[in-house]
């Protein structure tokens, strides 16, 4: 049976390249990064060596560069942290209303803790205009964060736009960069942002380690205390390898970045034409050209997007019914919701994210399983069955 993988989104394997880089770090160099004698000294160079990387891909200074366990720690400080940093000043929070359930979920729990939480309005493509933040801002304004780039649909963000009216009433900003890093360009002193957050298991390096981009002068607490690492600013013993792994997988990402961008977005808009000359009432979410060059994120009308997933999984097909972070819960997916997508066609949607190993003959086969699929599914629906006897499709 065929195995192909088209969930680049949820995680990416680990590059051959990175997993050598880290490989000494596990059994030769193991000291702890935080010990003063030698095997201490040789693993701080190495996690110094990557903070350097970073830095420079990002075009951050290296003291701004702080390492966590991944995009959801990172996500937590950057808005946790900051408004209790700041809460004096105020204690009126922006985030989007389709923002990664790392923030959503923060954002809940400060409301428990007395802040006040706005969660802007997206358009029909899930995109933030500018418009609807300047409303939003108010007096006690502490905090705005908007992605980079939605996990679910693709949709990229203005955010470069967003910041500048932040830092026009002196508000702090933050971008969830975790879909974007390794993919778009990220330059911190081009997009001005306060905060960024990524996770090296995105851009095939390894699960567990991510980075916070921190600029120098921002105000955030830790979340993580009893430790000394990272500047006083995140206990925990450094997780020397995944760093290593981290940083390597970033560099690599980096260098070959316009040429699988290009490549995988080739496969992306092939997948689109198929699936929209092939299969009737289907959605394409997100922007169409505003979007992740990997994503393609669709609903299929009448049927459940569980069924669409579990039959193109026994078909080799791996693909996701959102973000992996909230699988296997029953609700719809609340950025669907904020785009205005009904409920019932929420629940039959797929995303499907290519990478750079994938290939066209692999992207023809799953639109004709797919179609298969979908035929045969929508032949067992009630709903679909009444919607074709009345040939009234919504």
């Amino acid at each position: 049976m065929k195995r192909i993988y088209f969930d680049h989104a949820a995680t990416t394997p680990v590059k051959k390249e990175v997993l050598e880089k880290m490989l000494p770090y596990f059994s030769e160099i193991y000291g702890n990064a935080n010990s003063q004698h030698m095997f201490g000294r040789d693993a701080v160079k190495a996690v110094d060596e990557a903070r350097d990387t970073v830095a420079r891909i990002i075009n951050a200074k290296p003291s701004e560069i702080y390492f966590t366990s991944g995009g959801t720690e990172a996500d937590n400080w950057a808005l946790r942290g900051a408004a209790h940093a700041l809460r004096g000043k105020g204690k009126h929070l922006i985030i989007s209303s389709v923002e990664h359930p790392a923030m959503i979920a923060t954002a809940k729990q400060l409301e428990k803790d007395g802040f006040d939480v706005t969660y802007l309005e997206v358009d029909k493509d899930a995109l933030v205009h500018p418009e609807t933040l300047k409303k939003a801002i108010r007096d006690d304004t502490i905090f705005i964060g908007v992605m980079t780039a939605n996990n679910e649909v693709g949709t990229i963000q203005p955010v470069k736009e967003l910041c500048e009216i932040a830092h026009e009433r002196k508000i702090l900003f933050f971008t969830d960069a975790v879909q974007a890093a390794g993919v778009l360009k990220l330059d911190v002193k081009e997009l001005g942002v306060d905060m960024m957050s990524f996770s090296g298991h995105k851009f095939y390096g390894p699960k567990g380690v991510g980075v916070l981009y921190i600029k120098g002068g921002t105000r955030v607490d830790p979340i993580l205390t009893g430790g000394h690492q990272e500047r006083m600013k995140r206990g925990g013993t450094t997780n020397v390898p995944g760093v290593v792994g981290l940083a390597e997988a970033l560099r690599l990402a980096d260098e070959k970045r316009e040429e699988n961008a290009a490549y995988v977005a080739s496969l992306r808009d092939r997948f689109i034409r198929g699936v929209e000359e092939r299969i009737p009432e289907v959605k394409l979410n997100g922007h169409r050209t505003k979007r992740l060059p990997a994503n393609a994120d669709f609903s299929f009308r009448y049927i459940e997007g569980e069924s669409i997933l579990f039959h193109l999984d026994l078909a080799g097909i791996a693909v996701s019914s959102g973000s992996a972070c909230s699988s296997g819960s029953l609700e719809p997916s609340h950025v669907l919701l904020a785009m205005g997508i009904p409920e019932e066609t929420a629940h039959g949607s797929i995303r499907f994210t290519f990478g750079p190993d994938n290939t066209e003959e692999e992207v023809d086969y799953a639109v004709n399983v797919l179609a298969d699929t979908v035929k045969k599914l929508r032949a067992m629906s009630p709903l679909f069955k009444v919607q074709e006897g009345e040939k009234q499709y919504v």
